[in-house]
């Protein structure tokens, strides 16, 4: 219980030997979990730059090789080692004299093994230097009482520190959005991930900056935040409802977990002013994000078994007559989906067009083969989607330019008795950050389309 307390709690000083001991020991076990999924889903070790690199665009392709599953299960294993790691830092800078805000540096990939050699070796300082956590109870203790209801003005202090706790964050999160999305046209990780974190941070410290209130509202409050932010950007056509839908996931837990953090440093910081520098940094990371962020080429394989053999499956491959409408709620609601296919000429040069819900894929033949392989390039493509929005159309700039499919192939395999597997794959990248969690909304949504074509080859070919 009492190693629980030192690791999950905020208020057990940190000394020296135990931020070693615990960090060694945490470190050993981290990455014995993570070897252990990495064996089990590829055979081979957990790469060491997954550790080192310091961008998370960088760390994104050192993890390409292993599958989603067990990225997934990696990043949902890291949560408490994050937070152990963080509140401890904290916990560690406040024992060491030194101010808690420190300990944040715990977060910034490529400084935060730097901070934690320094709070290493640096000693527990005198006990009238260390900072010393805030007494316990609902409330922060205030050099001088409450004013009176009637004194304090029309609006409540405690109203008034929740407006600041939800409305200071809409602006960083707007802000973010100009700077990120049409300053340096990126979709990274300091939007989708520094941003929120930041943003919840924010809401925890300006609500109890006067009195400390309670962990479940603090909480409360820091994702009505996130979806107060979603709404605005929603009213300003900046985004529609199917991107602010995906994106909420994310910025919820990552809120969350900087509003944790925030609270944690409600217990012991005396001045927001770190958190401020924070805030102002952001423009700058996400500046650098956009010189290192390379999106990296996905292939996704989809098959399905046709009782015909290849020569009749390739007539339908070639081109394909018009598919009926798609019963999937997702594409009902916008997602851009096949319609027909035709081709103009025969053999390697010929010209394929693919029509979508939202225009057409034209593909250029690289690879004519029958009845056994048909390859090609994708050299222009319509917008992924029709956005929902109160208006009656939105140019939101994640369209066009961010998931683009470069180049296709189907392949039909004989099979025994007259049968044919049909594979289809699209290779593609995804220039919105982090890669691991959006390709998953991606390459959903890649298996889906293949499913519709490959399907309707099959009934074809079958007829």
């Amino acid at each position: 219980m009492n190693l629980l307390s030192l690791w999950f709690g905020l208020r057990a000083p940190v000394s020296r030997r135990t931020y070693v001991l615990s960090g060694l020991g945490l470190m050993a076990l981290k990455v014995a979990i993570d070897n252990g999924l990495a064996l089990a889903a590829t055979g081979r070790p957990w790469p060491l730059a997954a550790y080192l690199l310091p961008s998370m665009t960088l760390k994104g392709q050192a993890m390409q090789a292993q599958p989603d599953w067990a990225l997934w299960t990696m990043a949902l294993l890291s949560l408490p080692f994050l937070w152990i790691g963080v509140t401890m830092t904290i916990r560690r800078a406040a024992d060491a004299g030194t101010s808690p805000w420190l300990g944040i540096l715990f977060l910034l990939p490529g400084l935060n093994y730097a901070a934690m050699i320094v709070f290493a070796l640096l000693p527990s300082a005198n006990v009238e230097r260390r900072w010393v956590p805030v007494p316990l109870g609902p409330f922060r203790q205030r050099e001088r009482d409450e004013a009176p209801l009637s004194e304090a003005g029309p609006v409540p202090p405690a109203l008034t520190s929740a407006l600041l706790g939800v409305l200071s964050p809409i602006v960083i999160g707007l802000g973010m959005m100009l700077v990120s999305v049409q300053g340096f046209e990126l979709y990274g990780s300091a939007l989708f991930f520094a941003t929120p974190f930041l943003m919840g941070l924010t809401t925890a410290i300006l609500y109890n900056r006067k009195h400390l209130r309670t962990l479940g509202a603090t909480l409360g409050l820091a994702c009505v935040s996130i979806a107060l932010t979603g709404a605005v950007t929603l009213l300003f056509a900046i985004e529609g409802i199917l991107c602010l839908l995906m994106a909420a996931p994310l910025a919820m837990v990552v809120a969350v977990f900087g509003a944790l953090v925030g609270y944690a440093m409600a217990w012991q910081a005396r001045r927001p002013t770190v958190a401020a520098a924070m805030v102002a940094a952001l423009p700058l990371l996400t500046g650098v994000e956009s010189e290192v962020a390379a999106p990296s080429l996905r292939e996704v394989t989809t098959s399905v078994e046709i009782d015909a053999p290849p020569e009749e499956v390739w007539k339908n491959v070639i081109g394909f007559s018009e598919l009926p409408p798609p019963p999937q709620w997702f594409f009902q609601q916008g997602i851009a989906y096949p319609v027909r296919a035709t081709i103009e000429g025969e053999g390697v040069g010929a010209v394929r067009r693919c029509e979508f819900s939202t225009g057409p894929f034209v593909e250029p033949i690289t690879v004519w083969d029958p009845p056994r392989r048909l390859g090609f390039d994708v050299t222009s493509q319509p917008p992924s989607m029709t956005e929902w929005s109160p208006y009656q159309s939105i140019d939101a700039p994640h369209l066009e330019g961010y998931m683009v499919s470069r180049r296709g192939e189907f392949r039909l395999v004989a099979l025994p008795g007259g049968r044919t597997r049909l594979e289809g794959s699209t290779w593609y990248t995804l220039a919105i950050f982090p890669e691991t969690y959006w390709v998953t909304f991606g390459e959903l949504l890649l298996h889906a389309i293949h499913g519709r074509v490959l399907d309707h080859i099959r009934d074809l070919s079958e007829g």
